[in-house]
């Protein structure tokens, strides 16, 4: 497959950059609109807090973070504006995002205004209505759930009430996104994880955002969203600092023991806790569910994992969030939207298989409460772990605080582009020119069309840009997990050597099988971009026949022509060289190759 070269201030770039200035001009016209309706629309003044709200705050258990207080300062603002809210609140796992939440709904049930709280799965929908009831009975506000648990005739019920408006806060799944659940009057939707909706439920929230007040809470935001409050058409509150009385979770790297695991699992037992253990085989984690039943007998072990069927993976999870079980033999699907406190113990089988920022989540499932959690990361005996493992593990094993989930979300914008702001259509475009020149070039148009004075000609990149028609996304067959993906993207996109290639491709075959020929494709292109950059490429030339590329004066005057054309013959001897107007110009005759010419340009500068 022919890759398709623009040389970096040449015609076909130009043309390029203008098709995507073209686009670029359209969505910034819907932005300055959506500026403009989120100006204009108006929606219900909240009212300053009063006494009841002040008291319902002092309940609070623990001395608020001072990020909380910022956030809720934030939140209180807006929703005291006659303008509807549209906010993202993110923080990571255990840092109160719910305490915020609760506050916000208490302000607006105190104005005779309904909530609708969105969550992604019937766990965490129970676990929220538990939270909420557990502060606001007292203070007569009615709380209510919606999820495919709750009988059909008492849904009945519900959704009446919710009508007469005699329910004030509504906790529920995407079952509350149904033509049949009307509210009497809706204040304010606070949404949770929105990334784990469906398409057909966001476009169901667009409808509902427009004169409401929204709330949006994640500890690691899509792309998209984060590209949004970046770019201001949403406001975004941070949570980054840790809660009071949690401590570091111990985190142990070592060789998978019985032993360890026995003694691990009976010292959590003790404390009447709970243990997670991660094994991410389908086919056979029964297998390990009988083992580790076999090794430490008086436990209830159970197991879960992605391909059971829905119901039945609820109901293990809520049968162990009801302490049925002592012991979880899950796959990842625990990595998000998990929160069961009691269990404060982690047990990885293959901890070297995973990515550092899947690590991170999945460790991120214990020390949730104030005891000490564990965590140990096991790999298989005798195994000897290849040099970016043990980097990993070494990171995860230092780096024991909670914190990083918006950075991972920053690095997933930049590593794999967002689609635009307003949907997906511009996907191919953000991938002719790269996702950061399209944030620039969008924010001159959106300043341009707001009157200030931008040259867009003053945007450039010294890098030059190759097009290559493979899909530079990980396919699903291969890698499933987005976490993971992210994880590889970040690899690829930070490769600076063949050594380097060489090592990831190594991992991933270690981890996933072999990777495809576009995957290896998609290395040696990042590489590439690297190196023509150090190596002063400043123009490519593709024809049927051959590519050339030509250096700068500069490169060209410092190179050993010598050297240089000896290691070109003992690579192929289908590259050539000539030099015109001091410039040196590499030939590959592509036409005569027996693999794709990115091989032998990229092993060729890195011997210049």
């Amino acid at each position: 497959m022919k890759p398709r070269l623009n040389k970096l201030g040449g015609a076909e770039w130009a043309k390029t950059k203008q098709k995507v200035r073209k686009r670029i001009k359209d969505i910034a016209d819907k932005l300055i609109k959506l500026y403009a309706a989120r100006e204009e629309a108006k929606g219900f003044a909240f009212s300053e807090d009063t006494d009841l709200q002040i008291e319902f705050e002092a309940d609070f258990p623990y001395q608020e973070t001072k990020d909380q207080l910022s956030a809720i300062e934030d939140i209180k603002k807006d929703m005291e504006s006659t303008m509807p809210m549209d906010r993202l609140l993110c923080g990571d796992v255990g840092y109160g995002k719910t305490e915020v939440a609760l506050r916000a709904a208490f302000k607006a049930v105190l104005d005779n205004k309904q909530v609708a709280y969105l969550a992604p799965t019937t766990v965490l929908t129970r676990q929220h209505y538990y939270t909420f009831k557990d502060r606001l009975d007292k203070h007569g506000i009615k709380v209510e759930l919606l999820n495919r648990f709750i009988t059909k005739a008492k849904q009945r019920k519900i959704l009446e009430q919710i009508k007469l408006g005699n329910v004030d806060i509504v906790i529920g799944t995407h079952r509350i996104l149904s033509k049949d659940v009307l509210f009497s009057d809706l204040g304010l939707l606070i949404i949770d994880e929105e990334q784990r909706f469906g398409v057909e439920h966001k476009e169901k929230i667009k409808e509902i955002k427009i004169n409401v007040d929204v709330l949006s809470l994640s500890a690691t935001p899509i792309p998209r969203t984060l590209q949004m409050a970046i770019m201001g058409v949403k406001s975004m509150s941070l949570l980054e600092t840790p809660p009071a009385n949690r401590y570091p979770i111990q985190t142990y790297v070592l060789e998978r023991n019985d032993t360890i695991t026995r003694d691990a699992i009976y010292r959590e037992l003790a404390r009447n806790g709970q243990i997670f253990y991660l094994y991410n085989k389908v086919e056979d984690i029964n297998i390990i569910a009988n083992k580790i039943q076999r090794l430490v007998p008086e436990a209830k072990v159970c197991f879960a994992h992605g391909k059971m069927s829905r119901i039945k993976l609820e109901n293990v999870i809520e049968s162990f969030l009801d302490k049925e079980f002592d012991v979880l033999v899950s796959t990842t699907i625990i990595e998000t939207g998990i929160d069961i406190p009691n269990a404060n113990t982690l047990l990885i089988h293959d901890s070297d298989r995973l990515g550092l920022s899947q690590l991170y989540q999945i460790r991120g499932r214990v020390g949730r409460s104030d005891r000490i959690a564990y965590s140990y990361l096991m790999y298989a005996k005798n195994k000897q772990l290849n040099e970016e493992a043990v980097k990993r593990l070494k990171v995860i094993k230092e780096f024991t605080e909670l914190g990083s989930g918006f950075k991972i979300a920053i690095r997933d914008l930049s590593i794999r582009g967002a689609g635009d702001i307003l949907g997906s259509e511009q996907s191919g475009f953000m991938d002719s020119i790269g996702i950061d020149l399209y944030l620039e070039m969008l924010k001159d148009e959106i300043a341009i069309q707001r009157g200030e004075k931008v040259d867009p000609d003053e945007i450039v990149t010294t890098k030059p840009t190759i097009k290559v028609q493979v899909n530079k996304y990980i396919d699903d067959n291969y890698v499933t997990n987005d976490f993971i993906k992210i994880e590889i993207h970040r690899k690829i996109a930070n490769i600076q050597s063949r050594e380097d290639i060489n090592s990831l491709i190594e991992e991933l075959k270690d981890r996933f099988g072999i990777p495809s020929k576009e995957v290896i494709l998609y290395m040696y292109e990042k590489l590439f971009e690297y190196l023509a950059t150090e190596k002063g490429i400043e123009k490519i030339r593709e024809t049927k026949n051959n590519v050339s590329f030509i250096l700068s004066k500069e490169h060209s005057n410092n190179i050993n022509g010598e050297y240089l054309f000896m290691k070109a013959n003992d690579i192929s001897k289908f590259i050539r060289f000539t030099y015109r107007l001091e410039k040196l110009n590499i030939i590959i005759d592509t036409i005569k190759l027996d693999k794709h010419y990115l091989f032998y340009i990229v092993e060729l500068l890195e011997n210049m």
